[in-house]
C-alpha cells in the first residue's frame, strides 16, 4: 500500500472509552457535504449486544488476526486489552478511497497517531477529552454493558490516553454535547476543503 490515493483525507478521532467519539462521528457520517465513510476496524474481540458485523467491526478470530499481522494487512493493530486485538485493515482504506470519500476513524489513541504519523498531511487527528476522569467513570457505569472490573480496567487506560491528547492535532472537550459537534463539523470541513488553519489551533491545544 503506498500513499498515493484515489480519495480524499483522513479524519481521525480518538479517545478514552466512554469519551463520546462514537457520538461525534456518528453525527459527522449525517453531513453530506463533508463525505465520509467509516472505517470499520477488525477486531479478534467476540460481538457486543446489538453489534452488527461489517458495520461496527470486522470480527475475526485471535488466530486470523495474528495471520493477517504476520501479512502485513493492517495499516496499524494493537493488542489492547490480552488477547483483544484491534486493527484497520489496509484493505478498507484502499476500499473508501476509491470510491473518492474522505475516511473517519473512531479509533483507539495509539491507533490514532499512528496513522497520523503514516499520512501526516492527509491525517486530521482530533483528540475528544473528558470533562474528567470522574465524569468518565459516571458515562461507563450508565452504559451497563460492562462489569465493574473491565470499567475499572478502561479507566486505568483512560488516564495513560489522557496523557497523550498534546500529540493530537486538535482537543475537543465534551463537556457539552452539541458544543463538541459543532466545533468536530468546522474542524473537518475546513480541514478537508484546504482552508487556513488559523481558526485557532492553539486553543485547541492545552498548555
Amino acid at each position: 500500500m503506498n500513499n498515493k490515493k484515489k480519495g480524499g483525507k483522513l479524519i481521525v478521532f480518538s479517545a478514552p472509552s466512554g469519551s463520546g467519539k462514537t457520538t461525534i462521528v456518528q453525527y459527522l457520517l449525517k453531513q453530506p457535504e463533508l463525505n465520509l465513510e467509516f472505517s470499520v476496524s477488525a477486531t479478534s474481540r467476540k460481538p457486543r449486544e446489538g453489534e452488527v458485523a461489517g458495520k461496527d467491526y470486522y470480527f475475526i478470530s485471535l488466530k486470523e488476526f495474528k495471520q493477517h499481522i504476520k501479512n502485513n494487512d493492517f495499516l496499524e493493530w494493537e493488542e489492547v486489552y490480552r488477547d483483544n486485538f484491534y486493527g484497520t485493515l489496509k484493505t478498507e482504506i484502499e476500499r473508501i478511497w476509491a470510491k473518492g470519500k474522505n475516511v473517519i476513524f473512531d479509533i483507539d489513541v495509539v491507533g490514532g497517531l499512528r496513522i497520523k504519523k503514516k499520512f501526516p498531511k492527509e491525517t486530521l487527528a482530533v483528540f475528544v477529552k473528558p470533562p474528567s476522569v470522574d465524569e468518565l467513570k459516571i458515562r461507563l457505569k450508565k452504559r451497563k454493558t460492562e462489569s465493574e472490573e473491565k470499567i475499572n480496567m478502561r479507566i486505568a487506560k483512560a488516564s495513560v490516553e489522557m496523557a497523550t491528547a498534546p500529540q493530537f492535532d486538535y482537543i475537543i472537550e465534551n463537556d457539552e454535547l452539541e458544543k463538541a459537534l459543532k466545533e468536530a463539523k468546522e474542524l473537518v470541513f475546513q480541514f478537508i476543503n484546504n482552508k487556513p488553519e488559523e481558526s485557532n489551533k492553539s486553543s485547541k491545544k492545552e498548555e
